[in-house]
């Protein structure tokens, strides 16, 4: 049977290169700081959003960035957001209180929070931050902390059940399109609620990664908003989300082959590339494969501005593209990207504790991390990783492997997948995980057996000589804050 193993070679930046190519550095890091360790980039971090605005402004209508923080906890990252012109979308009492205290403007911040109680909903009044509503018993709770507080709320509506090719988009979130303006109507018809309640534009997102079905949400939201304008609703935005693709790797033929490989091993027409031949969605029924593969698409030739584009070039049904619309009605395009704001500004590193091999010669690595510190929706990471070894030049055999973590849970695999190695690791050798910033390293961590949170450590710049120094600790790592090494 077929042996070999499928490579899935990432996009690197000079900085990551730099770091997993000195193995010193990365060992006095770990112990400074334990294992495992997320490194950060504030330039790579600045550059996204450069390229974001830049090509934003390309168009004649309006249009703003908001830093969906929620893919990554570090308050430093909400800092230079705001600093960089662009705005922060909170999604809790602690992502937007924090954001308040590092003296975001509240202007520049949204709540999109899924679940909003008094006391969060209170602090977003009190400081008048933009509040995007669920569904009608945010609506009443707004409501009634206005008259307690006496201060107006400003409010967006989540909407959703768009229609795209004669079916619905159904989504848990938000209020149907096709009853929103019913409730609109009804809730705003007491004066005492206009007074209270300034209601300023609409938001959605949808699932997966279609542009054309992006496109024609953002054209039905502009008739909804023109049909209020009858109503004397002034709307100034339509902020669409997130969910901006990126692209993960170098080459587009490791990832079709990769899939081919994984398909062959389900159907036991080669040797299993993940662990227990792990589908990672696919499933063989009958001798032939089903589902679909569900992770990430790691690899895509339409992504970041290309794929916005895109969507900005959706004609609707008045032959008109979205862009064109956007600026004849005078209508703020909002965008809230997590992860691609985030592409290349992280890695995460983590020890060699042990290794060994299990009852079927699998070899395991044992790491100094848990499954949780790099874990998403995605049922695998599927990049190449990066060792570092202590002793480079001896033992040069190559050997495929399993990383596992530590939970004592026979799940606990940091990746699902056999990894290619140029040799056996060593205990205290390190291996890196690639561009984990966006929805990786903090998005399901937890504290089981009382292990400590991964520290989140930055790096300022990428020099040729990067020494431990040039490194500081994130705001969330630390009872006092700005404590720089």
């Amino acid at each position: 049977m077929k042996n070999n193993i499928p490579t899935l070679e990432p996009i690197t930046s000079p900085w990551i290169d730099t770091l997993t190519s000195d193995f010193e550095l990365q060992n006095e890091l770990l112990d400074t700081y334990n294992s495992p360790l997320n490194i950060h980039h504030i330039r790579s971090f600045q550059k996204n959003i450069t390229e974001y605005t830049a090509f934003l402004k390309q168009y004649d209508f309006k249009s703003k960035v908001f830093y969906a923080r929620k893919a990554n906890k570090c308050s430093t990252l909400a800092t230079v957001a705001f600093e960089s012109g662009i705005g922060v979308d909170t999604a809790s009492y602690a992502e937007l209180k924090q954001c308040l205290d590092l003296n975001i403007n509240p202007e520049d911040l949204v709540l999109t929070a899924a679940i909003k109680n008094t006391k969060l909903l209170r602090l977003a009044i009190q400081h008048e931050v933009l509040i995007i509503i669920d569904n009608k018993d945010e609506a009443d709770l707004i409501y009634a902390i206005c008259k307690e507080e006496n201060k107006q709320a400003i409010i967006g509506l989540r909407i959703s059940g768009f229609e795209y090719n004669s079916q619905k988009l159904k989504s848990r979130f938000g209020f149907d399109i096709d009853t929103v303006s019913d409730f609109i109507l009804k809730f705003f018809e007491p004066e005492e609620v206009k007074k209270c309640i300034k209601f300023t534009g609409f938001h959605f997102h949808l699932d997966g990664y279609n542009t054309q079905q992006r496109g024609v949400a953002i054209h039905q939201t502009l008739d909804l908003i023109e049909n209020l304008k009858t109503y004397n609703f002034k709307l100034n935005f339509i902020d669409i989300g997130g969910g901006i693709l990126i692209n993960y790797l170098k080459d587009s033929d490791q990832w079709k082959t990769f899939q081919e490989e994984l398909k062959k091993a389900i159907l036991e027409k080669r040797n299993p590339i993940t662990y227990n031949n792990n589908g990672l969605g696919f499933v063989q029924r009958d001798g032939k494969i089903e589902g679909q593969l569900a992770t990430y698409p790691y690899y895509n030739q339409i992504f970041k501005t290309t794929f916005i584009k895109n969507i900005l070039d959706v004609m609707g049904s008045q032959n008109e593209p979205v862009w064109k619309r956007l600026k004849d009605l005078n209508i703020e395009l909002r965008l809230e990207p997590g992860r691609s704001l985030l592409d290349q500004v992280g890695i995460t590193m983590a020890k060699v504790a042990h290794r060994k091999k299990d009852a079927d010669g699998n070899i395991l690595i044992g790491l100094e991390m848990n499954m949780t510190q790099m874990t998403s929706s995605s049922a695998d990471f599927l990049l190449e990783p990066k060792m570092t070894y202590a002793k480079p030049d001896i033992d040069k055999e190559s050997v495929a492997v399993f990383f596992t973590g530590a939970y004592c849970l026979e799940r606990d695999f940091i990746l699902k997948r056999k990894i290619k190695l140029p040799k056996l690791p060593e205990v205290g050798d390190i291996v890196t995980f690639i561009n984990t910033a966006g929805y990786m390293m903090h998005f399901f961590e937890t504290e089981a057996h009382l292990f400590k949170l991964s520290q989140n450590i930055f790096l300022k710049d990428y020099t040729r000589s990067t020494q431990i120094v040039d490194f500081f600790r994130d705001e969330n790592n630390l009872e006092t804050n700005h404590i720089y090494l």
